[in-house]
Parts: C-alpha cells; sequence; structure tokens
C-alpha cells in the first residue's frame, strides 16, 4: 500500500482522530490534567517553521506515556497562563518543584500558575552562557586572524611574492588553530585528547584572554560540580565574582549580572540537584518523531499522535 494512502487510512478510519476530544482546539492548546505530578519541567520547542510551543511535562513519566501535562502555541506569558489555569487548582497547588531556563517569561507563568512550587533554572543554561562568553572572545581572535591573513596575502600580491602562510608547532595557521580549538573550550582539561592539549597550550600561549575566560568558565562549572549545599554555593559564586571583575573581561561580567538576577531559582538547584535535562530530552524525542514523520505537514494531526504515545 502506498504510504500516504496508508497514513490517510489510519487518521480517518483505524484511529479515533475524528472523535479526539481536543481535536478543535489542539493547535492553540493541549492539557492533560490526569499526568499532573510534583515535579515538573517547562520548557519551548518548535514544532514546524519555527513556530515555537511551551510545553509543560511531568518528570516523574520519565519521557514515556503520562509526560506531556501542556502543549500551548507561543511563548507569550499571558497566553500560557491562561491555558495553564484551566487544570485544577488543589493539583497545581501540589507542585513542589518546577525546572525551566532563565526566560522571563517562564519565571512568571511559574510564580502565577505554580504558586508553592520551587523555581530551579538549570544549571546548564548557566554554564551554557559561561561558555557562550568563551566562545565569543575565541571567535573575535579569529575574525583578527583571518583578517590579518588578507592583509598579509595582499601585501605578497603588491610585492611580487608568493605569500607563505605561517604554521604553529602542531602544523596549525592561526586561523585554523582558532577555528579548531572551539570544541575542547567546552571541555574540562582532565577529558583533552593529546592534540587537543597540543592546541589549548598553543592557543593559551598567543591568546592568554581565552585562557583567562576558559578558567573562569571552569571555575563556574566547578560551583555547580562541587558545592554540597546553597550557602556553600552562594560563597563560591561571591568568590568567582572577584575573579570575574578581576580578569576584566566585559561578557564575563555580563554573565554574571544574570546569575545575580536569577540566583535565587540558580541556589535553588542545590535543594535536590534537579535539571531541566527531561524537558531537554523530551523536546529531542519530539524533533526526533519529526524527522520520522518527514516534518509537519498537518500539525493537529501531529499532535494528536504525539499525544497518543507522550499523553
Amino acid at each position: 500500500m502506498d504510504g500516504r494512502q496508508l497514513q490517510q487510512q489510519y487518521k480517518h478510519h483505524i484511529s479515533d482522530y475524528k472523535d479526539w476530544d481536543q481535536r478543535e482546539h489542539a493547535t492553540e492548546w493541549m492539557v492533560f490534567e490526569k499526568n499532573m505530578g510534583t515535579h515538573l519541567s517547562i520548557d519551548e520547542t518548535a514544532l514546524s517553521s519555527d513556530e515555537l510551543y511551551t510545553v509543560v511535562t511531568n518528570k516523574s513519566a520519565k519521557g514515556q506515556k503520562g509526560a506531556i501535562v501542556a502543549v500551548i502555541k507561543g511563548t507569550q506569558a499571558d497566553k500560557v497562563i491562561e491555558v495553564l489555569l484551566r487544570i485544577n487548582k488543589r493539583m497545581r497547588q501540589h507542585v513542589k518543584e518546577v525546572t525551566m531556563d532563565m526566560a522571563a517569561g517562564m519565571h512568571v507563568i511559574v510564580k502565577r500558575c505554580f504558586p508553592y512550587a520551587q523555581r530551579v533554572v538549570d544549571r546548564f543554561h548557566v554554564q551554557q552562557l559561561a561558555s557562550d562568553a568563551v566562545q565569543e572572545i575565541r571567535i573575535k581572535h579569529r575574525w583578527d586572524a583571518i583578517d590579518e591573513e588578507n592583509k598579509q596575502i595582499a601585501l605578497a600580491k603588491r610585492k611580487g611574492v608568493v605569500h607563505v602562510t605561517h604554521l604553529l608547532s602542531n602544523g596549525d595557521s592561526p586561523k585554523q588553530l582558532l577555528a579548531r580549538g572551539r570544541y575542547l573550550l567546552f571541555k574540562h582539561h582532565a577529558h583533552w585528547t593529546y592534540s587537543q592539549k597540543q592546541r589549548a597550550k598553543l592557543m593559551f600561549e598567543h591568546y592568554p584572554g581565552i585562557k583567562k575566560a576558559y578558567d573562569l568558565s571552569m571555575r563556574l562549572t566547578e560551583v555547580f560540580n562541587h558545592c554540597k549545599c546553597k550557602e556553600e554555593a552562594f560563597k563560591k559564586l561571591a568568590l568567582w565574582y572577584n575573579d570575574v571583575e578581576e580578569a576584566g573581561i566585559q561578557s564575563f561580567k555580563t554573565v554574571y549580572k544574570s546569575i545575580e538576577t536569577h540566583y535565587e531559582s540558580i541556589l535553588n538547584y542545590f535543594n535536590n540537584r534537579s535539571t531541566n535535562a527531561s524537558a531537554e530530552s523530551f523536546n529531542a524525542k519530539i524533533k526526533s518523531f519529526r524527522a520520522s514523520a518527514r516534518g509537519v505537514r498537518d500539525i493537529n494531526f501531529f499532535l494528536f499522535r504525539l499525544a497518543k504515545i507522550y499523553a
């Protein structure tokens, strides 16, 4: 049977899509009150054409059946709140913890809909900010290296000589060193390969600003890895801020201001060491499901199939 014909047969005759109780409003919102739990995650995902949906999931379902609590079109706080308030008030008040990213709208949603829940900012979003600050410095040096190489090539042409690219001891040019050094800056130095150690040594010798930024990023990671309680983490973050001030790197000052704005929710991580990994994992499952369906043409039917599996 032709695959398209089989899909149409399933949609209109085999499945109970035509009798689905959420069919009329699924593209705008879906709520599955029975899947509520005490520990939730909230995140955003794109279904098609960068159309964002806010997804609330129950952590105890571990990304399996019963995981979806709500799927709401858009990320506008007022609209999401209006839909989530459809859930029984007593059930919402029993929520103890919600993990999320640092988006201001997410905090407003959780505060309004789950008033007794602890808000926990995902540690990996905080670390990602620090990693982005390191990469920003590396990219700036890379553009400078590309510009310098172009100047040298133009100068050689004017002189009528062949330009010879200067190579470092590991065989990389400065431009290549900065391009190939991207991934090692995400990793702890204990996990570097031999070639990454060579590349890091050369990069840090030629660009000490990158080394300063990398060290700051790793020290922030160590706060999350080694601190056992909120009080200890608070003190370590204060010491880390002193290091940021001493380094004088503007992008890291911006990172600290973001941490300072959300420090209570960030420190809540140390209560149960909860992250938003379950929500990120669920987003990956949605993307995988979307890929297996060769994209999303009929959003309503796609959401029906998604609900059948995960709600």
